[in-house]
């Protein structure tokens, strides 16, 4: 049916909703009336959550810009973390001390930011979203055990006194969340997804959020991959090297190797490891990984 409540029977308008491929089960579904809309099409899957089907080439160009955006990402880091060290200093247990923790995370561990409806909805869980039982601390050391998205069951390990100090401190606040913080009234307030990339904004300046992290972390990790690479004597090795180091890079950050290598991993970096050429722009700093396991 069109906006109007009459049938559709246009040969073309019909051959090209076919070809959204929309998922039989989705109910309340609204298609763009225009082919060329970035979003072609939105429903509700069987579990009554709203899904969204793009153009492609609003996805390609999406892609395209998130990987421009890094070197952007990588000068504005320093500033960035100097502030993050710095909140973490705070005494008490301010929304700031809080905020720093969990941004100090996204770039130790890789592990998504999270979100109350998938948390509600999945049982799956992000940094934002994870409980008290998810995090023993013991000493300088704090291990991570829950279930992330797509069910797949996450165990990571961090070693930092101050962070365990500080996620300690969380605990012992009620309420079964992990990260929370004492505002001025002395009232125990919970964070959410969106408080973390209005932070992300405010200390480095730009507009970045959580998930630039994992696109850093993951063409950082590629690069530290691919340098650590025997020499190859022909492209076929060179691709199986390429091959190794994705799949390495997926492992830690939890994706397929498909979609790690299309949506995590910077295309320059491949491209100028077949090229032989350095590769430029992209400093490890991470001299090590924590130690992250899925399953």
């Amino acid at each position: 049916m069109d906006t109007e409540g009459k049938r559709i029977r246009d040969e073309q308008r019909l051959l090209r909703i076919k070809r959204l491929a929309i998922p039989p089960a989705w109910s309340d579904v609204w298609i763009c009336a225009s082919a060329n809309g970035h979003i072609q099409t939105t429903g509700r899957d069987a579990r009554g959550r709203k899904q969204y089907l793009y153009h492609v080439r609003w996805r390609e160009l999406r892609d395209e810009n998130k990987f421009e955006r890094l070197a952007d990402f990588a000068k504005a880091l320093p500033k960035a973390r100097r502030r993050v060290a710095k909140d973490m200093k705070l005494p008490g247990m301010p929304r700031e001390k809080v905020l720093a923790t969990i941004v100090r995370l996204l770039e130790r561990t890789f592990i998504r930011i999270g979100n109350e409806e998938y948390a509600r909805e999945n049982k799956s869980f992000g940094l934002t979203t994870i409980k008290d039982r998810h995090a023993k601390v013991k000493g300088a050391q704090v291990r991570f055990r829950f279930r992330g998205k797509s069910g797949r069951q996450h165990e990571v390990d961090v070693t930092d006194r101050r962070i365990a100090k500080i996620i300690s401190k969380c605990q012992d606040l009620p309420g079964q969340d992990l990260f929370q913080y004492v505002n001025d009234n002395g009232d125990v307030q919970g964070i959410a997804s969106q408080d973390v990339n209005d932070y992300l904004r405010e200390i480095s300046g730009e507009s970045f959020t959580a998930k630039d992290f994992r696109t850093w972390g993951g063409t950082v990790l590629a690069a530290i991959a691919l340098s650590a690479q025997e020499k190859f004597e022909n492209q076929k090795q060179a691709k199986a090297n390429v091959k190794t180091a994705i799949c390495a890079v997926a492992e830690l950050l939890g994706n397929t190797p498909a979609i790690c290598r299309k949506c995590y991993i910077h295309p320059g970096v491949i491209e100028a490891y077949l090229a032989r050429g350095p590769i430029a722009g992209f400093t490890p700093i991470y001299k090590k990984a924590e130690r992250v396991h899925f399953r």
